[in-house]
């Protein structure tokens, strides 16, 4: 019995994908072949084409796809804290030091803004944002943090992150730089607070 056509188109996407993500995650997008992770699907050119209309389009698919991965885990670490204030810092923290992990260092902060552009402008950024501002707003809210503008410090905060994480992506010695970056992001995070916290 033949499987629905839509299921047989999700398969299809999903071993695409899965390939796709391989490739870009060891080689790299520019060494990336798509005869190779064709092959590897079982599947033609025209099934990329289809799905995802060029390379392009499928590594934004991979990043859509890690993108969502990373919010659960850093959603799950927010979770996981005692109090919103320390769930903000985790979060955003955690979401640096994963440039130091080998497929999201490659893919999401080197190749993706060199190909895909400013990582500000991508789909999803929007929303992180907006979710960062409605946790300042609380914590505005609760006198935990000084009566600022929370869109500005949400905006500059995923700013310095992005740029964080980048910074270690393209480092030669990327765990050391990642330990100055999370210093100083977490030192001008403190800032935000009424109360500094007790050492």
């Amino acid at each position: 019995m033949r499987k629905p056509r839509k299921e047989m188109i999700a398969e299809t996407r999903a071993k695409l994908l899965k390939a796709a993500r391989r490739a870009f995650g060891t080689v790299g997008y520019a060494e990336a072949s798509m005869d190779d992770f064709t092959a590897e699907a079982g599947l033609t050119r025209g099934a990329l084409y289809h799905q995802f209309g060029d390379k392009k389009g499928l590594l934004q698919a991979v990043v859509a796809e890690i993108d969502h991965e990373m919010t659960k885990r850093l959603e799950a670490i927010a979770e996981a804290a005692p109090n919103l204030w320390d769930g903000v810092v985790r979060e955003w923290t955690a979401y640096i030091e994963m440039a130091l992990e080998p497929e999201i260092q490659r893919i999401i902060f080197r190749d993706g803004p060199a190909v895909l552009g400013d990582i500000s402008q991508w789909p999803d950024t929007n929303g992180c944002i907006a979710a960062l501002r409605e946790s300042l707003d609380a914590l505005k809210a609760d006198g935990v943090i000084g009566d600022i503008d929370t869109e500005a410090t949400a905006r500059l905060i995923n700013g310095a992150a992005s740029h964080a994480a980048m910074w270690i992506a393209a480092s030669d010695t990327p765990e050391e730089t990642s330990k100055r970056a999370v210093a100083s992001f977490t030192a001008i995070l403190e800032g935000l607070r009424t109360v500094p916290a007790v050492r």
